[in-house]
């Protein structure tokens, strides 16, 4: 399989990363850090100017309509830039509402032109990585549905203008079958935010739903039948987020190499040291390895075969996790006592890839859903 960007993603990526190093620096990221919300309006404008919120939107609705393999030059840039703005929320939200295009065409819209962001509701206290793991109820109340329950750790959750939620319609708690997806404004009544940031510089939020009333035009595809969508969704989102990581693992492989190159001790640079230069070698290999990955799972990310894409998805979320604490680590003890400085760049390379499997799943959860897959079954 061929790896290389076609000359059209490695211009967007090109221009992207132009723009990423003139006008969203490692100053201004911090001061949007620092903000009251978190995010920056300018940086989100320019990303919108640039396109990138069309980028998923289907081209009959406006969009370009691009596919797993485009989107991985533009996470690994924003990688690179550890941007910290809801465009991974809201490109994952663009998908769920794909999946009821024509219901949600007005919505997608305007998420492809910046006007909303949206961020998804999956989460809750005991589900950990099992997003099918779903106690929030909804009932069917005067011909509206009625949300209960709490969403936890949802990102950019205070920032969204709307929020994918997941309910349950039917059946038990763990049961895949019977969770219904919603599309909630976030300003309508009864729904409670709790905004926090996050160790990485995101925004993360709690949310409660008391009896918010929900027209039917509410609901994103049929009663009791999301599941498949919302693991569909979730592969998606893992392939960014692989994507996102290579081009962090990317950027402070070469922060640390231009480190060993300036620090001196005992009037040479620390890089002329040959075990640090293995070490080095070896991370290259790491990142090289995880990108591979990486881009397979790019590839499948919207693979209508549902097992291979599981298998590929989770494999990738595998390697990836284990080049991100393997990096991020070695580039901290290559660095010093300064690597954990909050004024060192590389300090905050190693935070967003210390939080890598905590958002879809981490090494563990991925090698047991490998391992459930068909193709790991002993024959009968």
């Amino acid at each position: 399989m061929d790896f290389t960007l076609t000359e059209e993603q490695a211009q967007l990526s090109d221009t992207l990363c132009r723009w990423l190093e003139k006008e969203y620096g490692f100053e201004q990221r911090r001061d949007t850090i620092a903000s009251k919300n978190g995010t920056c309006a300018r940086a989100w404008t320019g990303l919108s100017d640039l396109g990138l919120l069309a980028l998923p939107v289907p081209e009959v609705l406006n969009g370009f309509g691009a596919s797993g393999a485009d989107m991985f030059g533009v996470m690994e840039a924003l990688g690179k830039a550890l941007l910290v703005e809801p465009y991974l929320a809201t490109v994952s939200g663009i998908e769920f509402l794909k999946h009821d295009q024509d219901r949600f065409a007005g919505l997608l819209g305007q998420a492809a032109s910046g006007v909303v962001r949206l961020a998804c509701a999956l989460g809750e206290r005991q589900s950990r990585f099992d997003r099918f793991d779903v106690e929030m109820t909804t009932r069917i109340e005067g011909g509206a549905h009625v949300l209960n329950g709490r969403k936890t750790v949802v990102v950019h959750g205070a920032q969204a203008d709307h929020l994918i939620v997941s309910a349950r319609t039917a059946g038990n708690t763990r049961d895949p079958d019977g969770i219904t997806l919603f599309v909630v404004p976030s300003d309508i009544r009864g729904l409670c935010r709790t905004d926090y940031r996050t160790i990485d510089g995101m925004r993360a939020a709690d949310i409660e739903f008391a009896n918010v009333r929900l027209p039917d035009s509410a609901r994103l595809g049929a009663a009791g039948e999301a599941w498949p969508i919302i693991d569909a969704v979730s592969d998606y989102t893992c392939a960014l987020l692989c994507a996102e990581a290579v081009g962090i693992m990317q950027a402070v492989n070469d922060t640390t190499l231009e480190y060993l190159k300036m620090r001196r001790q005992f009037d040479q640079p620390i890089g002329a040291y040959q075990a640090l230069q293995h070490r080095m070698a070896e991370l290259f290999i790491e990142v090289e390895q995880a990108r591979s990955l990486a881009m397979l799972a790019a590839s499948v990310a919207r693979s209508d075969e549902t097992s291979k894409r599981r298998h590929t998805i989770s494999a990738a979320m595998i390697r990836v996790g284990q080049a991100a604490t393997r990096v991020g680590q070695e580039v901290i003890q290559m660095h010093g006592g300064i690597g954990m400085s909050n004024e060192m760049q590389v300090a905050h390379y190693f935070k967003r890839l210390s939080v890598f499997g905590a958002l879809e799943g981490d090494i563990d959860h991925h090698v047991a859903r490998l391992a459930r897959q068909p193709e790991f079954r002993h024959p009968d």
